[in-house]
């Protein structure tokens, strides 16, 4: 029998904790909850989890420093930021270092179940294409490796979050192809929903800014005016067709 994936819910709202425990645990999921930021460091440096639901704002230490420190450990926790702090700037913040996924409230409990599935599907499917495609994917001066999760630009090692080390992984394995936001954010991110493409946007450009010697006038992800992105499959130093 296959082990039930097991889920961290940080959370200091025990109305809240307990509908996500009860909705997750109808799904066969194993939850534990952390009432503060403290507790729900302890039980994440601890402890190993399949997927963590945070809240940002926690007593003690707050959901975005745990997620800092989430991104310093060795293993991967795929982390979903639950959070009244609905602004944009916010979710920028939250995705950029390192969530998955944000959710503001008040949401769906039910949304929230079907995005963890969604995230737990597509992470698992990255694992199994990582043993699958053990090899290292090389185009124009970028290494990727499936496997150890790392990549290099010439000799230069690249300081990718997992979304964005997701997304240049799933563009390399498509040269020349173009993908709307709307592709990217399902095969990539593993869901579609509008009014979220501009996470799109935001990943593109700070990829960019990695792996591109002009981020400005970009040779590698090039934008397809009024379709999307492509990743070019011709040397950099010359100009790329859209």
């Amino acid at each position: 029998m296959e082990q039930a994936k097991r889920v961290l819910i940080v959370e200091d709202d025990a109305h809240i904790a307990d509908l996500l425990r009860m909705h997750l645990r109808d799904e066969g999921y194993a939850v534990e909850h952390a009432a503060d930021g403290d507790q729900g460091m302890r039980m994440l440096a601890e402890e190993s989890w399949d997927a963590l639901v945070l809240d940002l704002m926690l007593p003690g230490v707050d959901g975005l420093e745990i997620c800092r420190r989430a991104r310093a450990m060795a293993r991967y926790t795929p982390i979903i930021i639950t959070s009244a702090r609905s602004s944009e700037v916010h979710r920028i913040v939250g995705l950029e270092l390192g969530a998955d996924d944000y959710l503001a409230k008040p949401f769906s409990m039910l949304e929230l179940v079907a995005r963890v599935k969604a995230l737990l599907r597509r992470v698992d499917a990255l694992a199994r294409n990582a043993r699958i495609e053990a090899g290292v994917l090389l185009l124009h001066g970028l290494s990727v490796d499936p496997v150890a999760r790392a990549a290099t630009l010439g000799d230069k090692p690249l300081d990718l979050t997992p979304r964005e080390f997701d997304l240049l992984a799933f563009f390399i394995r498509h040269p020349d192809k173009v993908f709307s936001r709307m592709d990217l954010l399902n095969e990539v991110w593993g869901y579609q929903h509008d009014g979220y493409e501009h996470t799109v946007n935001t990943h593109i450009n700070r990829l960019r800014t990695k792996i591109e010697e002009n981020p400005s006038d970009p040779r590698r992800i090039l934008t397809v005016w009024g379709r999307g992105y492509k990743f070019a499959s011709g040397s950099p130093a010359e100009p790329a067709q859209p």
